[in-house]
C-alpha cells in the first residue's frame, strides 16, 4: 500500500486554458496542482495576435494552432513541474495532444454531437473526451483516475486559471501583443 500512496503524493495535475483579450489576442495558462488541487506552479504566456494573413492562410486551424501548437506547447515545455495529466475546457487545445508524452482530456460537455465519438473518462464529477488518435489514453487516465477524489471538481481549477489570465491581462492590458 504504500507503494500506491507514494504513487498518489507524486500526482501532479494540469490545468490548461486559453482567453481571447479585446484586442483579439490569445493568452494561455497552465495550473499545476498536487491532487489536493492545491497549486504548485503557474505559467501564463505573453498576448499573441494572428496578423490578418496569417488569419487567411491558416483558415479553421489557426486558432487550434495558436492555443494548441504555440501556447500549450511553449507552457507545457516552460514549466518546471510537470503534469501527469492535463485538463482543458478548450476542444482547440487538443492539438497539442501529438505534441506531448502525457494524457489531454477535455472537459466533456453534454450533447456535443462532435465529441460523441471519443473515448470518454470520468475523473471526479466530469466527463472528460480523448484526444481521437490516443484512444490508448483511456487506460492510463482510468489507472491515475483511482487516485483523485470522486466527488473532486474538476472544472474548478480551470476556472481558476481563467481568472488568473483575466487578472494578468487587466494589469498588462497597456502593454501591445506580440503578432503571431
Amino acid at each position: 500500500m504504500a507503494g500506491s500512496k507514494d504513487r498518489a503524493d507524486q500526482l501532479r495535475l494540469g490545468f490548461l486554458t486559453a482567453i481571447e483579450t479585446r484586442e483579439r489576442a490569445f493568452t494561455g495558462g497552465l495550473l499545476v496542482t498536487d491532487r489536493c488541487g492545491r497549486p504548485l506552479e503557474f505559467q501564463c504566456t505573453t498576448p499573441v495576435k494572428p496578423n490578418r494573413t496569417q488569419e487567411l492562410l491558416y483558415g479553421p486551424t489557426l486558432v487550434p494552432f495558436i492555443l494548441g501548437e504555440l501556447l500549450g506547447r511553449t507552457l507545457v515545455e516552460k514549466i518546471s513541474v510537470k503534469p501527469t495529466l492535463l485538463f482543458t475546457a478548450r476542444e482547440e487545445m487538443l492539438a497539442l495532444r501529438p505534441l506531448i508524452p502525457v494524457p489531454l482530456l477535455l472537459l466533456s460537455e453534454s450533447g456535443s454531437q462532435a465529441e460523441s465519438a471519443r473515448p470518454v473518462v470520468k475523473i471526479g464529477t466530469q466527463e472528460f473526451r480523448l484526444h481521437p488518435e490516443f484512444a490508448g489514453d483511456q487506460q492510463a487516465v482510468s489507472d491515475i483516475a483511482g487516485m483523485i477524489s470522486a466527488g473532486a471538481d474538476m472544472r474548478e481549477p480551470l476556472e481558476r486559471v481563467t481568472e488568473a489570465l483575466r487578472e494578468t491581462m487587466d494589469s498588462v492590458s497597456a502593454s501591445k501583443p506580440r503578432v503571431a
